[in-house]
């Protein structure tokens, strides 16, 4: 399906990476390799306006990690990226390159952190007052797709992801990106006794999930579920994203485990008017408003999308993913009549008053 192997989708990944950072800030040279593996950088001896501006992000390497590391070294801030092995601290430090880098205030830094342990993700986030959990999972095989062990890897990730951030004393706020299947599913019998317009105060239903074996939705519910109960229970500053099918230069070769689990039941989401999109560079702009609007009482979740697919963007999403358009629309000739409307208001609202400038900026 037109689909690059893990391999070269990592390379794809790395040199966009690369490419990002001799245009932003680059990342800094260390003085031995310990520096490099990631220093447990604190607060203390920064100025004020420095530490707030320290941020980490999990996944950091993913399709979403890297337009929100941009975005976040664009806007000034100092970023910290979690990785999880030496295989990738090694393939971060092969794209030091030699040559000067523009000057910059901004740093990125790597740091080696275990989603499956949290003391580990507590010492990454340490000294750091925002955290954004882009719970980016890939499949290590690049062909057999987000599977049920995978919905559960996420959940507990995340779960593991939210209990450090509590546990970190400099963490004030965290952003998780969700996705818009965690509250666009819903059974035929809810569907006459439900609200027409789905917005931030719709989720999916689990047990439909799992009928029809959405694992990906399955997943997003069930870890942004967990996480509204970390905050509840630990009182963590938390707001939640729920992005449509993420879009951008090449996305499904460099975002494939992602982007066909989301395209599961498409056919079902486009005759009732469900199946949206969003550009990953505005999705990278909306996770840093929210964060930033957090300090201004900013909170709970947000729908984020461009557009509602309609017959012809179908067509250009069959073309782009390589999956036939009647896999996407089923037999439907032309625009359907909407059983639903996706409202994503509060976002909208949000970026209006705040700082639309930064959820536009490319």
């Amino acid at each position: 399906m037109g689909i690059l192997g893990a391999e070269e989708g990592m390379r794809v990944e790395l040199e966009e990476l690369r490419r990002m950072l001799v245009a932003c800030a680059g990342l800094q040279r260390r003085k031995d390799e310990e520096q490099f593996k990631g220093d447990r950088v604190s607060s203390r001896g920064m100025d004020t306006d420095d530490a707030d501006k320290l941020v980490c992000v999990t996944s950091g390497v993913s399709y979403v990690g890297l337009a929100l590391v941009k975005k976040l070294l664009v806007r000034g801030y100092s970023v910290r990226v979690i990785v999880e092995n030496e295989d990738d601290i090694n393939k971060l430090r092969e794209m030091e390159t030699s040559g000067e880098m523009r000057p910059s205030n901004n740093k990125i830094s790597a740091v080696m952190a275990k989603l499956t342990e949290i003391e580990s993700l507590s010492e990454a986030f340490q000294g750091c007052r925002g955290v954004f959990h882009t719970s980016a999972f890939t499949d290590p095989a690049g062909i057999s797709g987000y599977t049920k062990s995978m919905a559960e890897i996420e959940v507990k990730a995340c779960e593991n992801v939210m209990t450090a951030c509590a546990r970190t004393p400099s963490v004030r706020k965290c952003v998780l990106t969700s996705s818009l299947l965690a509250c666009v599913w819903r059974a035929n019998s809810q569907c006459d006794l439900s609200p027409t317009v789905i917005n931030h105060y719709c989720w999916s239903d689990e047990s439909l999930c799992t009928e029809k074996k959405l694992w990906y939705a399955l997943g997003k519910l069930r870890a942004e579920k967990v996480a509204w109960r970390v905050a509840k229970e630990t009182g963590l500053k938390l707001a939640t994203i729920c992005p449509g099918l993420i879009t951008g230069p090449e996305f499904c070769c460099r975002n494939p485990t992602a982007t066909i689990a989301y395209l599961k039941g498409a056919q079902e989401l486009y005759a009732n008017g469900l199946l949206a999109t969003v550009d990953v560079k505005r999705l990278a702009g909306a996770q840093l408003c929210v964060l930033e609007a957090m300090d201004r009482n900013a909170g709970g979740r947000y729908l984020c999308f461009d557009n509602v697919v309609e017959r012809d963007e179908a067509a250009k999403l069959a073309r782009e993913t390589g999956i036939p358009t009647d896999k996407i629309c089923g037999n439907i000739s032309g625009d359907v009549q909407a059983r639903f409307q996706l409202s994503n208001e509060k976002l909208s609202s949000l970026m209006s008053r705040t700082l639309r400038t930064c959820y536009n900026e490319h």
